[in-house]
């Protein structure tokens, strides 16, 4: 599908105001499960077994042991996620939400929540990790199967953005302690769907209780007229991309 001019308006309308817009089917199911199933078969050529939960997910599973498996930069794995980057019906709503035609990479990363104990996230925002002046920063999850509440759907605290940026506790992974994981709103989703929200939203998720895997790709991407206040992510290749538009600002590096 590809959304016109009243269309884009809506959708950034409703970012503005909320914090976050989900856009239904931007992706086939077909063409979701053929990513679904790049993803998994990047995974499976890594030679680690690393689990990347968050010490601070302990405070949602009541110290109960989950699992996550990421790939950061699964673009530089496998081309399709690179042609996915540059995507017109991603970008262009990238675009409208960022209020501009330029559409610059931050980073990637590709999640996978196990079956029966996937996982969780506790609130936060993600402006601590790579705080900008503007805040014209935002994310989009492409959802490449189906995230009902039980599989640990995304969850979101309406309109939390315009607050603006909140105290964290660092330790553990940044997040919220004061703000209840109940406070927050689940998003379900289905294969195709994209959540866009911006980077100081608080957002969440769950457990996975399922028996099936839940299968996401983060993509951060930002205004590039808006200079990172610290050199963040550096490790993160490909940062700095173009997506749509140009870089007017002639920078070299993030």
């Amino acid at each position: 599908m590809m959304w016109g001019t009243a269309d884009l308006t809506a959708l950034a309308g409703h970012y503005s105001e909320n914090g976050y817009v989900l856009v239904k089917g931007l992706l086939s199911r077909e063409e979701a499960a053929a990513y679904r199933q790049c993803a998994h078969d990047a995974l499976a050529t890594l030679d680690d077994d690393e689990n990347a939960t968050w010490d601070s997910a302990a405070r949602i599973t009541a110290g109960t042991p989950t699992r996550l498996q990421h790939l950061h930069d699964v673009q530089f794995h496998a081309a399709a996620f690179s042609r996915l980057l540059t995507d017109q019906r991603f970008t262009r709503i990238a675009a409208a939400v960022l209020g501009g035609p330029n559409v610059q990479l931050h980073h990637t990363k590709l999640f996978v929540k196990p079956p029966e104990n996937g996982s969780p996230f506790p609130p936060h925002q993600d402006h601590p990790f790579f705080p900008h002046t503007y805040h014209r920063v935002g994310a989009a999850i492409f959802h490449l199967d189906d995230a009902p509440e039980e599989k640990g759907c995304v969850r979101i605290v309406p309109g939390s953005h315009r607050q603006g940026p909140l105290e964290h506790v660092e330790d553990g992974g940044y997040h919220l302690p004061d703000v209840s994981f109940d406070a927050t709103v689940p998003l379900p989703a289905e294969a195709g769907d994209v959540l866009f929200f911006s980077y100081l939203t608080v957002h969440a998720s769950g457990v996975n209780l399922s028996g099936k895997a839940r299968t996401t790709w983060l993509v951060q991407f930002r205004d590039p007229a808006d200079p990172p206040v610290i050199r963040a992510h550096d490790h993160s290749r490909g940062q700095g991309m173009m997506l749509a538009g140009v870089d007017p600002t002639g920078r070299r590096t993030g």
